[in-house]
């Protein structure tokens, strides 16, 4: 079983100035204590979920091309992209970059965006909810032609293309793995049978909410004859783990208990049980300078051990 970490918060000690090697510190001793990705949000205010809005936060591609310097194993990925960002082939040649320059790390995760507030401080068009769902469709659609090395026009309802240059083209073979983020019965999980690599569900809805999102989509495998197997399952979470299960000192109140290792173990184990390929979470003491010993020493060597069920 893999573990990934996402980084969804940039507000450090030492304010901006330190922002950056405190980053580059946190994605060095995740590498280094065993984690096998790293991701980072794509949003430009804080969302609500985590902080107040006008808390620090880094455009997710700069902030993943940094990393990459600084990494030389651990994959990379956006958890997910909106697909309103950016003009979509402009994206698929960001992600290739991000491949090439990782020598062939990166991940493609990719959703219809969501976050009005952020699109209309920012001037960012904020189309209905079915036509970003078909920008998407098209969005997967172009990519795979651009990553095929396929040089022509793509026409499409919403993207008109001339020209599907993208050279060099991604070093993974034959792309970057596609993550569609979300969990729509209907039309995202119709796109990840159809498009995707991976999915990624929620764990705060527990167990038995993953399990039927995964038999959901199974069903949309068998639909359009895609093997299930092909499908990646991942899950994204938040937790706290200390040697000891209490929280360090001037910890303010959390929203989940805090766990010692076996315990960490234990939930893995059981992710690992319903199909989890891969455990994503959002570590709520990453700043912290020990905070990766006990991953490191206990917790990674020991989930590598698992495997998935279904494997």
């Amino acid at each position: 079983m893999k573990l990934g970490l996402q980084i969804p918060i940039f507000t450090y000690p030492g304010g901006p100035e330190k922002l950056g090697e405190t980053f580059g510190r946190i994605v060095q001793n995740a590498e280094a204590a065993g984690f096998d990705s790293i991701w980072v949000m794509d949003h430009f205010f804080q969302i609500g979920s985590i902080g107040p809005k006008e808390m620090d936060m880094l455009e997710g591609y700069s902030a993943l091309s940094y990393a990459a310097a600084l990494t030389k194993r651990v994959k990379l990925g956006v958890m997910v992209t909106g697909i309103t960002y950016r003009y979509p082939g402009i994206l698929v040649n960001t992600v290739t970059t991000l491949d090439v320059l990782s020598a062939g790390r990166a991940y493609f995760g990719v959703g219809a965006a969501w976050n009005e507030e952020e699109h209309l401080g920012l001037g960012v068009p904020y189309p209905p909810l079915k036509d970003r769902f078909e920008i998407l469709e098209e969005t997967l659609q172009m990519a795979l032609q651009m990553w095929r090395g396929e040089v022509a026009p793509f026409e499409g309802k919403h993207l008109h293309l001339a020209e599907t240059l993208n050279v060099p083209n991604t070093l993974q073979p034959p792309h970057p793995p596609i993550v569609i983020g979300g969990t729509g019965e209907e039309k995202t999980f119709r796109l990840i049978a159809k498009y995707g690599d991976a999915c990624n569900i929620f764990v705060w809805q527990g167990l038995d909410f993953i399990r039927q999102k995964y038999d959901v989509l199974h069903q949309r495998c068998d639909e359009v004859g895609r093997p299930w197997s092909e499908i990646e399952k991942t899950t994204l979470g938040a937790m706290l783990v200390t040697p000891d299960g209490q929280p360090p000192p001037g910890t303010p109140p959390l929203p989940m208990p805090v766990q010692t290792p076996s315990q960490a173990i234990e939930g893995f184990h059981q992710l690992a049980e319903i199909g989890t390929d891969q455990a994503i979470f959002i570590m709520l003491n990453a700043a912290a300078p020990d905070a990766f010993e006990v991953w490191a020493n206990e917790i990674i060597p020991a989930v590598h051990k698992i495997v998935p069920a279904g494997r």
